[in-house]
């Protein structure tokens, strides 16, 4: 395990500012996820960490000692990408074994390595194979397989998921839960899915535009997101968000009336998540529409009214059934969580 530290960090390509200068410290052991669209600078960050990508400014410190000047294979790093990077004439045991090869260990010990590695990620029954003759998640354990058989200081994963079907996702993203909980290892996790950030980072650093936005645990930034992008990014279904005004301390919108506690402003943009809303029959509710539409999650309905020019969702009960374009009211949930921005800055008020 060690400690990684981004000073002042910062990457050109030319005349084109690809990360901004910025710091950030990764902990010792933790599972930090590095998470924006694409295009955010996210892998360009993960790529200065392994030494792939030569930084502009700034220093990388791991375990207290710079690296800037250091290759990627002196700086105890395993790296896992989004297309495994197996070797495909090799088998499983032999792409696994490789970099215990290279490292000079002896036969036997390598052995016994593998073994122990190929087990955890339960590819006991495949060894002999190639990954021609493998499926999508096999692959994938393969190449968690090679990175941590010879158990570096740090995992930097680059959406090592993508490639996989959901349902497999889902398998993977408990399995590399649980390899963390027992390796223990620093790791450094790149994706545009906010699902996977959300279960399973120890932190998540949002990105956008080169920049880190918020920095924080998954928990404090679903429910206190730092402006509106974050706000938008975060959440399935996303969180609604409607544009309007404070005055007489309401905000107010077409088809919404909610008390909040700000002064009067313009400008205002309010949010609120779906499973904070409930479905009323109340015609003098806080929100009222007319019924878009309805989509059946199997858990849930997700009712969708519109108002104006804003769309409000909120997840009802499965059972829930009425026609398109009836009138449809929702309430905020008791204690609620009503967030409010800055139109124009994206900044989160009060």
């Amino acid at each position: 395990m060690a400690e990684v530290r981004l000073v002042d960090i910062e990457k050109r390509y030319g005349g084109f500012l690809a990360v901004p200068k910025q710091s950030l410290t990764i902990h010792e052991g933790e599972f930090l996820v590095l998470l924006g669209p694409s295009g955010c600078g996210k892998t360009t960050t993960m790529r200065m960490i392994a030494g792939l990508e030569d930084i502009t400014a700034g220093d990388i410190l791991i375990a207290g000692a710079r690296v800037n000047d250091k290759p990627p294979k002196d700086r105890d790093i395993a790296m896992v990408f989004q297309n495994y990077g197996l070797y495909p004439h090799m088998t499983v045991r032999q792409n696994i074994d490789y970099p215990l090869k290279l490292r000079g260990m002896n036969l036997a010990d390598r052995k016994a390595r593998v073994l122990e590695t190929a087990a955890k990620v339960e590819l006991d029954a495949l060894l002999d194979r190639r990954p021609s003759e493998l499926s999508g998640g096999q692959r994938q354990r393969v190449a968690l397989a090679r990175a941590i058989v010879r158990t570096p200081s740090i995992f930097l994963l680059d959406e090592p998921l993508s490639n996989l079907d959901a349902k497999l996702r889902v398998t993977m993203r408990a399995e590399l839960k649980h390899l963390h909980h027992e390796l223990g290892v620093t790791t450094v996790y790149v994706t545009h899915d906010q699902m996977e950030a959300m279960t399973l980072a120890s932190r998540v650093a949002v990105m956008r535009d080169g920049r880190i936005v918020q920095l924080d645990t998954p928990k404090k930034i679903y429910a206190e997101p730092a402006d509106l992008f974050v706000a938008g990014f975060i959440g399935s279904p996303s969180m609604n968000l409607i544009d309007g005004h404070i005055s007489g301390g309401l905000f107010r919108a077409d088809g919404v009336e909610l008390p909040v506690d700000l002064a009067d402003r313009d400008g205002v943009v309010l949010g609120i998540r779906p499973e904070e809303l409930d479905i009323t029959h109340d015609t003098g509710a806080a929100i009222s529409g007319k019924l878009y539409a309805l989509e059946l999650t199997g858990e849930s309905t997700l009712v969708t009214l519109r108002n104006g020019p804003s769309s409000v969702c909120a997840r009802g009960h499965a059972d829930f059934e009425a026609e398109i374009d009836s009138p449809c009211h929702l309430k905020p949930r008791t204690g609620a969580r009503i967030h409010l921005f800055d139109r124009e800055t994206g900044e989160r008020l009060g």
